[in-house]
């Protein structure tokens, strides 16, 4: 095999284990020779790939959270189902999600309801999952138990929902009515 096709080869085994492994780094020495490694062994070594972080099976994040969802429904009595389903909905189980309206977290609460809800750390999936629950089993009981009620004002807030004494005609909001409710149909099942 030629140097250069060597040379090909090793770069391209390197950038596929540098997908799967770690960071890989460079040093090229006095005599023009190619050094990487994971784990340099002096300074003159410099980044060469970054790591990606691994992300989440799409199954192991919907699971993740279930003993947080579970201490939830079991303090605020809504159930686990629900509440699984408004996690999906509002930030597809990502703990760090921030809306553009400035919503955090999985359950996509509002800065000016931290206080209210005991809420210290917004990004903190024990936290935001308890405060969410207890809001909205506040809200279950201003709407009388009408679970679509409840989650348009979840989505919307409570003075839409009143103002037009029903689900507002937002779109937004119609369609996470509808979707929580088809996520909540299919976690009831399982």
């Amino acid at each position: 095999m030629k140097p250069l096709s060597c040379i090909a080869l090793c770069m391209i085994l390197l950038l596929k284990t540098a997908l799967v492994c770690a960071d890989i780094y460079m040093y090229l020495d006095s005599d023009g020779i190619l050094h990487f490694t994971n784990t340099p062994t002096s300074s003159d070594y410099k980044l060469y790939i970054k790591e990606k972080p691994k992300k989440l099976l799409p199954e192991e994040a919907m699971h993740r959270y279930d003993h947080l969802i579970s201490e939830a429904s079991y303090t605020s009595g809504i159930s686990f189902a629900l509440i699984k389903a408004m996690i999906r909905v509002e930030s597809n189980f990502d703990p760090k999600a921030i809306s553009k309206k400035g919503a955090k977290g999985l359950m996509q609460i509002m800065p000016k309801n931290f206080d209210t809800l005991n809420i210290d750390d917004p990004f903190d999936p024990r936290e935001n999952i308890l405060g969410g629950s207890r809001y909205f089993q506040k809200l279950m009981d201003r709407y009388e138990g009408k679970l679509p009620l409840a989650l348009a004002a979840y989505n919307a807030g409570p003075t839409a929902v009143d103002r037009h004494r029903g689900i507002p005609p937002i779109k937004e909001t119609e369609d996470y009515v509808k979707k929580v409710m088809n996520y909540y149909y299919v976690y009831q099942e399982k």
